[in-house]
């Protein structure tokens, strides 16, 4: 079983700011340690754009230029969105949990509350994948709003708790190559953009 935390992407076929990877839309990266620059550059892009709006309140002036009004949700917005979520799959590719409508990699913590016992997570809708604890275990359902022929599993409180703990680790290794990424192509912006993208992964506040 392999748990992955995944971003949500675009075909980003009419971006021109910075160099991003081809990718179908609607589709998933995963995100780690191991991205070449331009799935870097995709996933910078990507969560930007997921932070694309004027905040409620504007302290500062918008930026005239295209970069700097691009990224100005992301480094102005109180409370960032990153489309996606931690993705379970076993090996012969079958999923048993995949970010839904509205799931944000934001909420990862969401999983521990489920190790602690404290309740069951859902992650989005349309399809509505969940985790609950049972005892010892915790289920897995692709989707509870889905046919009885979703996929389920049950698997060991601990096995979950180490899918988790990697799958955790897989989110500073990425915002690690983000940074540099940053400074790379995006001098200007970087140490706020790095700052964003550690709040938008709910980084900051990580043991």
């Amino acid at each position: 079983m392999v748990m992955q935390p995944v971003l949500e992407i675009f075909a980003a076929d009419d971006f021109v700011l910075r160099p991003v990877g081809e990718h179908e839309s609607f589709g998933y990266l995963v995100l780690n340690g191991k991205l070449t620059p331009a799935e870097v550059g995709t996933a910078v892009m990507r969560i930007a754009d997921c932070n694309d709006s004027e905040p409620e309140e504007e302290h500062a002036p918008c930026p005239t230029e295209p970069l700097g009004i691009f990224l100005h949700g992301l480094l102005t917005m109180p409370d960032l969105f990153a489309a996606g979520g931690f993705r379970v799959t076993d090996t012969t590719g079958t999923v048993f949990v995949e970010p839904g409508c509205c799931n944000g990699l934001e909420t990862w913590r969401d999983w521990l509350d489920v190790l602690d016992g404290t309740g069951c997570a859902h992650f989005g809708h349309d399809l509505s994948s969940a985790a609950e604890p049972v005892g010892d275990t915790v289920r897995l359902t692709h989707d509870v709003s889905g046919t009885d022929g979703s996929p389920v599993t049950e698997l060991p409180a601990d096995q979950v708790r180490r899918l988790v703990a990697d799958a955790q680790q897989d989110l500073p290794d990425f915002l690690s190559l983000a940074g540099a990424w940053a400074e790379q192509h995006l001098p200007a912006h970087a140490a706020p953009v790095t700052a964003a993208l550690a709040r938008a992964l709910d980084l900051a506040s990580s043991p």
